[in-house]
């Protein structure tokens, strides 16, 4: 597995592989309304503007497999682990813990002390696991529907 930095080319996978992951692998949490709400397939063409700018101007990674992206990732430049997606067929093969160690790692040469994120139900067990804390159970609305998150931090030695 290849960890790289993320170039505008990527771009129409990367949102391929979001509305693929969120619909496949956050559906034992979510609803189909949750899920349709927080990936709307109407929203892709949207998605590739807003997207393509947040992820070049974040720092952004993306994992890559024998040429075919895995995973991805990214956080601002004040260390907000703002997306963390790995491929549903790679899920449980460290695709995951290499993006966001990759992040922490540029987050400490950028002298930040302190890393969080909103992690999905789904993702909080992931984030336990590597040293993030809970900060707050959330409730975010999306098109008129609920879905509870978790702002999470973890404190950077």
């Amino acid at each position: 597995m290849e960890i790289r930095a993320y170039q505008e080319s990527d771009i129409s996978q990367l949102i391929s592989l979001f509305y693929e992951t969120v619909h496949a692998v956050n559906k034992q949490d979510y609803s189909q309304e949750q899920l349709d709400a927080w990936a709307p397939n109407e929203e892709k063409a949207l998605k590739l503007n807003t997207w393509s700018t947040s992820l070049r101007q974040n720092i952004t990674y993306v994992a890559e497999m024998n040429g075919y992206i895995v995973g991805f990732s990214d956080m601002t430049m004040e260390g907000h682990l703002d997306r963390l997606y790995v491929h549903k067929d790679f899920q449980g093969q460290g695709v995951a813990s290499a993006l966001v160690n990759k992040l922490e790692l540029k987050a400490r040469e950028l002298d930040l002390h302190e890393m969080d994120t909103e992690a999905s139900i789904t993702a909080r067990p992931f984030f336990e696991r590597h040293g993030y804390e809970l900060a707050a159970e959330q409730s975010v609305e999306r098109k008129g529907v609920l879905l509870i998150n978790y702002r999470m931090r973890k404190k950077l030695m």
